[in-house]
């Protein structure tokens, strides 16, 4: 089973978090889950608003 840890693991390592890995999360965070997997999305949020991790759904939106 996909932890949260590695879906944030992976956007970190990109540098870029897909509209799946961000619909997986939302999936992954109505489960139980540990205090490394919530460590490690607090990770993702901070690095998504210093700019480190761009979401693939911010740049569509900001398409249109």
């Amino acid at each position: 089973m996909t932890r949260i840890r590695d879906v944030v693991q992976k956007a970190i390592d990109t540098g870029y978090l897909t509209v799946e890995a961000e619909n997986q999360l939302r999936h992954l965070l109505t489960t139980r889950y540990d205090s490394e997997d919530l460590n490690a999305f607090m990770s993702l949020q901070e690095a998504a608003m210093n700019g480190k991790v761009k979401q693939q759904s911010r740049e569509q939106c900001s398409i249109k």
